[in-house]
């Protein structure tokens, strides 16, 4: 599997925002992405971003491909009972995979090795083969059973990282803070990234 690969899976959380901004910065670096959505995240897509998406992965691909002006090959989109496809087994499967946004039904499914869908599948080959896994639940209040959930996950090496924005880089708009949780999730990708400056890094810091 290509290095440069990355398994992008999209549930029914909240955060639509953050899965779209999400791909087009990793295709913009060249990132050969396997996108997985799931019915919930379709519904989420149309009340957050007036977005009808349609349930054909062949047809869905269509769609992101247009609307990203990417390559067949650039960017790939399975079904969620695709098992034939290179994210279900750990021979072919991409090394990381970025769950953005994280449903807590999805989140407790990768965490008791369910296994039920495609998307829980991928997670949990990219767990069993050392992989790199992030996950970005975004719930409140979170409740004893989401943090055992969470805290499981972490004890496997797997990053929880709650879509929680910082405000110390005094945002101005909706983007700003979706912009800081996609640099946060590019950053423990190992990939550079422009769209926020590090901490130490920005303007307001060398001006001092």
């Amino acid at each position: 599997m290509n290095q440069s690969s990355v398994t992008v899976a999209i549930t029914g959380a909240s955060g639509a925002p953050y899965a779209m901004r999400l791909i087009e910065c990793l295709l913009a670096q060249q990132q050969h992405l396997h996108v997985v959505m799931s019915s919930a995240a379709r519904v989420v897509f149309a009340t957050e971003l007036g977005w009808q998406l349609p349930a054909a992965p062949a047809a869905l691909a269509e769609v992101l491909r247009a609307h990203f002006q990417v390559s067949d090959e650039q960017l790939q989109v399975y079904g969620k009972e695709e098992w034939f496809s290179p994210i279900a087994s750990g021979s072919a499967a991409p090394k990381r995979m970025v769950i953005c946004p994280c449903s807590t039904g999805t989140l407790s499914a990768i965490a008791h090795g369910s296994s039920d869908t495609l998307i829980e599948r991928a997670a949990d080959v990219v767990i069993k083969e050392r992989g790199q896994l992030i996950v970005v639940p975004r719930e409140m209040p979170l409740s004893p059973i989401h943090l055992e959930n969470m805290l499981q996950l972490a004890r496997l090496g797997v990053t929880v990282m709650p879509a929680a924005p910082g405000f110390y880089h005094q945002p101005t708009s909706v983007q700003d803070l979706v912009d800081f949780v996609v640099a946060r999730i590019l950053n423990h990708l190992g990939l550079d990234q422009t769209i926020q400056p590090r901490w130490g890094y920005g303007e307001e810091y060398h001006s001092k």
